[in-house]
This record gives C-alpha cells, structure tokens and sequence, in this order.
C-alpha cells in the first residue's frame, strides 16, 4: 500500500473523534462495563438511551450464591469439541511464537468454505470485535446507520460513540426484519445497513430470499453488514447465508463467530468476509488477528472438521429450545419465533423486579424493554438448566 494511503492509529482517533469516553463502550466490555456502572448507581436501566430499546440492569449476585444457571449470554453449554480442546491443549506448547502461519491456515480453510480469496477475509477476537472496527471505520466522520429495532446493539453503540446516528426501523409484526422500510430510511446519510439474522435480541430469522435480494439490490448503493453469529443454529443453517454475494462481488460484509454452535465463547474468535473494496478500508487500521491466541486459531481449525460435534450440539439445542417452547406456550406466554439457542418473551411485570426474583432463584436471564413491553430473553442451556429456568418461572408466577 502507498505510504500517503496509510493512517496511523495516533492520528486516526484523533482525526475519527474517537475520545477515551468512546473507547470505554467497545462492545467486548460494554455489557459487563455498564452491568458494573448500573449497579453500584442503583439504576434500573443498563443504557440511557431514548430510543425503544433498553436493558433492565440484573441485581448483585451474593458470592456465596452462585448461579446454577447462567442462562443469559447465549453461550452454547456443550463445547468445545473434544478435539478441539485436545488440539488446543496441544498448541499451547508452542505460546512463545506468534500464531501467523497457524492463521494463514485457517483463513484458507475459511477462503475454501465461503469460496472467496484470502485477502477477503478478517480475522477478530469474536464478531462483536468487527462490528467495532467496522463501525469506528465507517462513522468516523459521521452518518447514519439503518438497522433492526429492537437488534444486536454493539455496532450501533460505537457507531454512535464516534459520530453517527441510528436510524432504526421496527421489526415487523412477525418479527422479522422489515426491509421496505429499511430501504425507505435510507439516505445520502447512510453510510451502512446492518442486519442481524437471525436476530438479537429476538431470536427472528427474515426470509432467505427476500434478504437476498435486499442486499443484492441495496449494496449498489451502500454497504449491507449481514451478522451470522446465530445462522448455524438456524433451521436451513448455512444454507441461509448472504455469503455467496460477496463472491459474486456484492459490496457485502458477512460476520460469524466460532462462540456459539462452536461453544467458543471464551476462546474468542471470529471472521468477516467482505468485499476488497470495503477490506481497503478495513485494513489500514488493523491486521484484524493480532488479537487471537495460537491455541484458539487450532481450536477453531479443527472444530470446523468435527461435524459430529456441530450435529449433536444443534440437535440437543433445538429439543432444549422446544421443550421451553412448550412450557412458555402452555403458560400463555407470548413469546417470538426463534431459529437461535434463545427464546424472547413477553413477561407480566417490570423488568428488573422480575430479575431480582430469578437471580433469587440462582437463574440468570437477561430482561428488556421495548415496544412498551417486559421481556425475559432465555439462553439455552442443557435440558437440566431449561428444567431449573422452569421451575423458578413456576415458583415466581404462581
């Protein structure tokens, strides 16, 4: 790259806006960050944010009480693989050199799979890593982005952390993403379009074909990020992936993350495949791996061979979902059709007074407000942690 094209980090956050007031609500830290905050100013909500989307902030949990069901991450309760785990223990030994050519390997694996070239791929610590980069790349100087109402906040917050706007647009009634309108908000504004499907906090996957051709279309105008975190535990899997128009050179960004179907949520790893337009803009700012450990790059390499593994785990997570469904469906709750390992419903009282009385129970869930409504959203955990959720809803509504 020419030396006049190149931006260093110093100048470009000074450049970019991005003060130190910004960079504390970078999406790894911002749940846990504002969890903190909220708790020792006793205040009922996570964020204060004006649009229709917040967070109940969860009570205090007693060290001598421990959860026996951590129910609120989306954390996938049966990985790593064991080959997994044996490959990165394995690699472990050799920490003292930097993990290039283990890397370079999986981005290859990576490239053959989403059948793009290497140089179209970006490695990050997880996909809420480059949702960061990518919003701190395109919002620097300002813009809005259109997204999902309620959706996956970590994008929008720092494009708003460092100048931008959010244009948001409530989910249909089936909700679903409803993209007539989405492109309706678009303007000479519009610096993004972000599409989490399936959806979070939701659960809502939006029909395959009509995304398809929303993209196809509006990437001609502006950048389509299309988050595929969830998209392995959807019911038509990667079959549903916007992936194959990048390769057809649709201005397209599509994220995925090893930490759910792959249950490295603690390993910390994930990609994006892009257009090279949009990695020009991408790459003067960050070689996107420097933050992933040797042994994770290992761990990810081999969990993407052990199908089995991948198999059983939708498997057991889709008769835990359903059994939930069930329990919810003969309680009257109202609850959103999910594709994901979570279930969002509608529950009969405040956010953080139900939190309060679950966390009793030593069951973690996660509450929101939106639509002028409460509700719980429900990772899922083995059948014995759905089992222990159940129980404790009995005893709080009965």
């Amino acid at each position: 790259m020419r030396k006049s094209n190149q931006v260093s980090r110093r100048n470009w956050l000074k450049t970019g806006g991005l003060s130190l007031a910004a960079m504390a609500l970078m999406p790894n830290d911002i749940w846990a960050t504002n969890v903190s905050e909220a708790q020792f100013k006793n205040n009922k909500y996570l964020f204060d944010i004006e649009n229709s989307l917040n967070e109940f902030t969860p009570p205090i949990e007693p060290v001598e009480l421990p959860l026996k069901a951590i129910l609120r991450a989306n954390e996938n309760p049966y990985g790593p693989s064991k080959l997994a785990i044996k490959a990165f223990q394995e690699e472990t030994f050799k920490g003292n050199r930097y993990a290039w050519k283990t890397l370079s390997n999986l981005m290859d694996k990576i490239a053959k799979k989403e059948n793009v070239t290497k140089d179209q791929i970006l490695m990050g610590p997880g996909s809420s890593d480059i949702l960061e980069k990518i919003a701190m790349v395109f919002f620097q100087n300002g813009g809005n982005v259109v997204s999902a109402d309620p959706s996956y906040m970590s994008l929008i917050k720092v494009s708003e952390a460092v100048g931008g706007n959010w244009k948001a647009i409530k989910l249909l009634p089936d909700s679903s993403h409803d993209l007539e309108k989405m492109e309706a908000a678009i303007d000479s504004e519009t610096k993004l379009v972000y599409i989490c499907n399936p959806n979070n906090p939701t659960g809502s996957i939006t029909d395959a074909n009509k995304l398809k051709d929303f993209c196809s279309r509006i990437s001609e105008k502006v950048p389509v990020f299309v988050d595929e975190a969830y998209i392995e535990l959807a019911n038509n899997g990667l079959k549903d992936s916007m992936v194959d128009l990048v390769s057809q050179g649709k201005n397209i960004i599509v994220a995925r993350t090893f930490s759910k179907i792959h249950g490295m949520a603690g390993l910390r790893i994930g990609y994006m495949v892009t257009s090279k337009e949009i990695m020009d803009k991408i790459t003067p700012i960050t070689r996107g791996g420097m933050g992933i450990t040797g042994p994770s790059i290992v761990a990810a390499t081999t969990s993407m061979d052990d199908v089995d593994f991948l198999k059983t785990t939708k498997s057991k997570i889709t008769e835990a979902r359903e059994y939930t469904y069930k329990y919810l469906n003969s309680k009257n709750y109202v609850s959103l059709p999910s594709q994901t390992n979570f279930i969002i419903f509608e529950i009969p009282m405040e956010g953080d007074e139900f939190l309060k009385k679950i966390y009793a129970k030593r069951v973690g869930v996660r509450a929101f407000k939106f639509w002028d409504k409460n509700w719980c959203r429900v990772s899922i955990g083995t059948m014995d942690e759905m089992k222990l959720f159940t129980g404790a809803m009995d005893e709080i509504f009965a």
